[in-house]
């Protein structure tokens, strides 16, 4: 009987030995696949020459990993979360465009209902083809000139490739000026992630360049809307877009200059909407009003629309849309910065609101009735100004915001024409280009 328990206890402590000695080397073995999995982790200089299959993104150097168990799959796991971030971040980018993509027949809707109808399929076609000419521009240059150096956003696997930003060195300062890579999408840009971002700025891109059709619409020349969109595609846009948003002088002002953030403009009211809408107020003034909106006396004439179910219907299309607009600015759903796209929905909707009732309640008191056009242009004014603090306010400020903006796309559609005298059929210079200004500068005001 001694004997038994004497060779159990022996057999007791060399199990529990065992025990020990393989959970003291699991830390070490495990250390050293992830060194190893890092190590034959990509570069930044591979990832610079493009990844058009997607096999260099999203890679264990795109998660931190530690603690990790022993296993020979840990580096293979690693890079498969890498996978499934990114990936997760490309599939909410690319819907999201999508969304603002559809956001083209809304416009279109809207110009259109409130032309009168001997000019509705004029508008109509430009706003379909505003998109040809807008697209095919940006793919030549203008994505280049605008997202050319704005590489190392992370959410999208860093987009190495964009690395060449055009700077001019003032007072020991280097100062984005333009990008200089990305034309055709192709050599080293030709690249997964590369993709997602021109696909998600150029439906962005082609929404500055509708907001001037409305503006002009009724007296435009088609070959003249060709040639202005193209021109508008490839450079005006794109530069402005390059200092805010593509790693321009504007967004560093903070860092050069010490002024907190910059230039901070989340989603666009002032790169797209302010752009746009002073575009449009440009134009018109270049080409002139409408025969007969104007009297000898300089007062104006009103010239309705033709359909005004085809303009509340575009409304709501755009309204849908700016949750892509909005949301869909975070660039990524899988991170924690990303997860503020629920408070920035909740936002957009609450201004949209705000500014209906603004602008249906200002035009109630000061005209006797509801303007349905005006109610309109008041959710869209609200949908405007929230575009830039979406991601920085809290639902108190939205709906500040969107009110704001109801009532002041009322004032400024009436100065824009007593005053200026300029002719605009669908309000797109107030909607977009007041509105949008008022939305940049609501950021510093209202910002949490």
């Amino acid at each position: 009987m001694k004997m038994f328990r004497s060779k159990f206890v022996l057999c007791l402590v060399m199990v529990l030995s065992f025990g020990i000695m393989a959970h003291a080397d699991t830390p070490a073995s495990a250390d050293a696949q992830l060194k190893a999995a890092a190590a034959a982790a990509p570069t930044t200089a591979d990832l610079q020459k493009g990844d058009p299959g997607g096999t260099l993104t999203g890679t264990i150097s795109d998660v931190p990993v530690s603690n990790a168990k022993a296993g020979v799959t840990v580096g293979d796991v690693a890079n498969q979360v890498g996978q499934n971030k990114i990936a997760i971040n490309f599939a909410w980018t690319l819907i999201c465009g999508f969304l603002v993509m559809f956001m083209q027949a809304g416009f279109a809707m809207v110009e259109a209902g409130l032309c009168r109808v001997k000019n509705a399929n004029h508008t109509y076609m430009m706003n379909f083809t505003v998109y040809a000419c807008g697209l095919f521009a940006y793919w030549l240059i203008g994505f280049a000139i605008q997202m050319g150096g704005s590489a190392g956003n992370a959410n999208l696997g860093g987009l190495q490739p964009l690395s060449g930003e055009h700077v001019m060195n003032i007072f020991g300062h280097a100062w984005g000026i333009f990008g200089e890579k990305g034309m055709f999408l192709s050599g080293h840009t030709y690249d997964v992630g590369v993709m997602v971002i021109f696909l998600f700025e150029m439906v962005f891109m082609d929404t500055a360049l509708t907001i001037v059709t409305g503006a002009c619409a009724e007296r435009w020349k088609f070959l003249t809307f060709c040639v202005s969109s193209v021109l508008m595609g490839a450079f005006t846009y794109p530069i402005f877009g390059n200092w805010a948003w593509g790693g321009g002088w504007l967004a560093q002002m903070g860092v050069n200059l010490g002024l907190g953030k910059g230039y901070c403009d989340f989603a666009g009211s002032g790169v797209v909407h302010a752009v746009g809408g002073i575009t449009g107020l440009a134009v018109a003034l270049i080409i002139g009003p409408r025969i007969g909106k104007f009297n000898r006396d300089g007062s104006g004439n009103p010239i309705i629309g033709h359909d005004i179910s085809a303009v509340l219907i575009g409304c709501f299309i755009l309204a849908f849309g700016w949750f892509g607009f909005n949301p869909g600015s975070t660039l990524g759903a899988s991170a924690a910065g990303c997860l503020r796209i629920g408070s920035i929905a909740v936002n957009t909707m609450l201004a949209g609101c705000t500014g209906t009732f603004a602008g249906m309640i200002y035009m109630w008191a000061t005209k006797g009735k509801p303007d349905a056009s005006m109610s309109g242009n008041g959710l869209l004014a609200g949908l405007v100004a929230i575009t830039a603090p979406s991601g920085f306010v809290n639902t108190v400020g939205a709906a500040i915001i969107g009110a704001v903006a109801g009532v002041l796309v009322c004032w400024s559609v009436a100065f824009v024409e007593n005053k200026l005298k300029v002719d605009d059929p669908v309000g797109a210079i107030s909607v977009h280009g007041t509105c949008g200004l008022w939305g940049v500068l609501s950021v510093g005001l209202l910002a949490d």
